[in-house]
């Protein structure tokens, strides 16, 4: 099929006007991983499928990871083979489709006297590990001993360290994976919308009639389909016609300069049963996660002092040396992961395996999963709804077919930030569907994560975005309090004021002190 990159030069609802021009076979709602999986794999087996999303694309979850493709090591040790086996091989299928979003990383784990990680354990592990991607991980698992760990770690704590494994698994953009794939699903005709609400779905004969909220200016427009999924993460429990029931867990991650942790690759933190990650990010190093249960608003999610000094107090046990505080810190990111409902045990003991659920015609539920599973997910999901349609359609190809050309990457998607530059920031309103100031600094480019100066990198965007989006002077004042906000709260929830921030919401100039 021909390639349509130009698809969305730029009307703003033109994916609203496509879809309601005549039936889809299946409408998707949610733009996450998930979502973006399941219209790549539906547009590329011929079916006529649409996308909306309440907010932009990429703004839950799938912004807010770890950033890692992974099988989860320590998954074996609870005795989930399956689910290993499973994100092993989809791991390397991602090296192999993306490779500009999949590169390989190594992993130092250490193992200390007297913790449940005792180093036999770990060296079986980590060979097990290797055999589930069929022999084919992103490099090969060793053995290290103390001297090596100590030579290869610089700083890493000696008290009681008997030795450690080293392993591999993917580093990735989890944002730049889900528009890269939304891409892909657009260049072979799916129609995809952001900033768009389904606001009911009623059943008529063997057909959907939806109401979606358009973008353009507010008023509900009818899309008509066949078939619904309900691929809505966080918020999947509260479409129409839902069954989903969900336990949200919580998972922080921190970003500091790698200058304070020089750490050449990524390094377990051993922390009782749980284990945390510094994994180098460039000239960042990202820390974290967390797993606590979460009951608030899910639009509220927030990285909190305790959270802060939970992951810094492991850091700061296993790089003595590091002496990270609050202060050292560029950014964090919090957010949420929808488990399927299980409330045994604690939030890190529940599986991330998924589930997929007719629960009735035409309606579909796909909960839990992760990132690293996504295109399985749709692949399964595609399957299901081709049987439903009673369409014979042509066998999955997510896993041989690479999401883009490298020409279609090159300076403008990947593991590291992009450069700052006027035609990198036009590429993403004309083709990345970038409305906000926050879709290109947080989304698309990750430099608000990235950049110490990033309060003051946003006023330069925002004078750009309003040149290329027609934005008056009001719009652009209130898009760029809008994104100081996001800053000012990033800091006052770690060390309880800003500098880096406007005084107030009514502020039009920031400070733009930088972050150490």
């Amino acid at each position: 099929m021909q390639d349509i990159e130009n698809h969305d030069e730029m009307n703003d609802a033109d994916g609203i006007d496509r879809m309601a021009a005549e039936p889809l076979d299946v409408l998707v709602v949610g733009g996450g991983i998930v979502g973006a999986g399941i219209a790549r794999d539906a547009a590329l087996r011929g079916l006529r499928v649409g996308l909306v999303e309440q907010y932009d694309f990429a703004s839950g979850t799938s912004s807010r990871s770890s950033r890692l493709l992974h099988g989860g090591l320590r998954y074996l040790a609870q005795g989930r083979i399956g689910l290993v086996r499973e994100a092993s091989l989809e791991k390397t299928i991602l090296h192999r489709i993306a490779p500009h979003l999949a590169e390989p990383l190594p992993f130092v784990f250490p193992s200390y006297r007297g913790t449940p990680w005792p180093l036999w354990q770990l060296r079986i592990g980590v060979k097990i590990y290797d055999l589930l991607c069929n022999g084919r991980n992103l490099g090969r698992s060793e053995s290290l001993g103390k001297a090596a760990v100590a030579a290869q770690v610089p700083g890493l704590l000696q008290e009681g360290l008997r030795g450690a494994v080293r392993y591999f698994d993917g580093l990735t953009n989890d944002a730049r994976l889900v528009i890269d794939t939304l891409r892909s699903a657009a260049n072979r005709g799916a129609m995809l919308q952001n900033y768009c609400r389904l606001e009911r779905a009623d059943r008529e004969g063997d057909r959907w009639r939806c109401g979606v909220r358009d973008p353009r200016g507010g008023r509900e427009r009818e899309l008509e389909c066949k078939c619904i999924v309900n691929a809505g993460g966080p918020w999947g429990d509260r479409l129409p016609h839902s069954r989903v029931q969900l336990r949200m867990t919580k998972g922080v991650h921190l970003v500091a300069d790698r200058a304070r942790l020089p750490i050449p690759s990524a390094v377990v933190l051993p922390e009782g049963k749980r284990i945390l990650f510094a994994i180098p990010w460039r000239e960042r190093v990202i820390l974290g996660t967390t797993d606590t249960d979460y009951q608030g608003r899910i639009e509220e999610v927030v990285c909190e002092a305790d959270d802060v000094n939970y992951i810094l107090g492991v850091v700061n046990v296993v790089f003595p040396d590091a002496r990270l505080a609050a202060q050292n810190l560029i950014s964090t990111w919090a957010g949420l992961r929808p488990l399927v409902a299980n409330w045994r045990g604690k939030p890190s003991d529940i599986s991330r395996a998924h589930e997929i659920h007719e629960t009735e015609p035409g309606w579909w539920d796909i909960t839990g999963g992760k990132l690293t599973t996504y295109r399985l997910m749709a692949e399964q999901m595609v399957d299901r709804l081709a049987n439903a349609l009673g369409r014979k359609t042509p066998p999955c190809r997510t896993a041989a077919e690479p999401l883009l050309t490298p020409d279609q990457t090159a300076g403008l998607s990947g593991i590291a930030p992009p450069p700052l530059a006027r035609e990198v920031v036009e590429h993403y309103c004309r083709r990345e569907w970038a409305r906000r100031l926050q879709d290109v600094m947080i989304r698309r480019t990750s430099w608000h994560h990235y950049r110490p100066d990033a309060p003051k990198t946003a006023l330069q965007i925002a004078d750009w975005m309003a040149e290329l989006l027609g934005w008056d002077a009001e719009r652009k004042a209130e898009e760029l309090r809008d994104y100081w906000s996001v800053c000012y709260a990033d800091r006052r929830n770690i060390v309880g004021d800003s500098p880096l921030a406007p005084a107030g919401t009514d502020s039009t100039q920031p400070d733009t002190g930088e972050r150490r």
